[in-house]
């Protein structure tokens, strides 16, 4: 794999070839967004300037399957306070016929 006109030798397991070039590749990306921002950078530089545009996309990807998530726990919250509700109405109207048929007010 090649990043910034470097050659790495890395290992995967067996059918993972493709998907490590591929990640080779975004932080190819990402190193070229960075040089067609502020021009040429020492290797370190450009590697942990990638390094942190794709810590903060992760960051904001985790961000949002955190929300995601929240909102489907008060989607569930809501339609089980639904339930819970509609049996206490279903044990109220048994509880108001039992009160009737006993003469209880």
């Amino acid at each position: 794999m090649t990043i910034n006109g470097y050659a790495y030798t890395v290992g995967c397991d067996d059918g993972q070839e493709e998907h490590l070039q591929a990640m080779a590749q975004e932080v190819e990306n990402h190193i070229e967004q960075i040089r067609k921002l502020g021009g040429q950078s020492g290797e370190g530089r450009l590697l942990a300037l990638a390094s942190l545009l794709m810590a903060d996309k992760l960051y904001d990807l985790q961000n949002h399957i955190n929300e995601i998530n929240n909102q489907n726990t008060i989607k569930k919250l809501e339609e089980e306070n639904k339930r819970l509700k509609e049996q206490l109405m279903q044990f109220t109207i048994r509880v108001e016929g039992i009160a009737n048929k006993l003469k209880i007010s």
